[in-house]
């Protein structure tokens, strides 16, 4: 079950990990809750990923609420040990902040209007 209030696709969720693998090479990211917290705070994320089997949920719960209010698309994802190696990790993380697309702008903007559609 999602802390978000609309279900992610799993087409949707396999196209966040490919473009994560992407950015990682040539983009920025920040990774773990606090890391992205504070880059929503400041404003500087463009996408909030965060994972669906992160225990206890509540770790995560102030995220959706925060992107809301800064105006930053979120989506989860089912795996926090996937989106670790997708961002070139040794271990799981819960979130994921997009700070600078690099060169796959195009990639990330697909994305978030994927999100956009899902929103009711």
């Amino acid at each position: 079950m999602s802390v978000l209030d609309f279900e992610v696709p799993a087409d949707v969720s396999e196209a966040v990990y490919d473009a994560l693998e992407k950015i990682r090479r040539d983009g920025k990211i920040r990774k773990g809750i606090n890391e992205v917290t504070k880059a929503v705070e400041r404003g500087l994320a463009k996408l909030v990923v965060i994972a669906d089997d992160v225990s206890p949920k509540e770790i995560l719960m102030h995220l959706p609420l925060l992107c809301k209010e800064k105006n930053i698309p979120i989506v989860s994802v089912p795996s926090k040990q996937e989106l670790g190696g997708s961002v070139g990790m040794q271990i799981s993380t819960s979130s994921v902040a997009v700070i600078d697309y690099g060169k796959n702008k195009s990639v990330f903007e697909d994305i978030i209007n994927k999100i956009k559609s899902l929103k009711k």
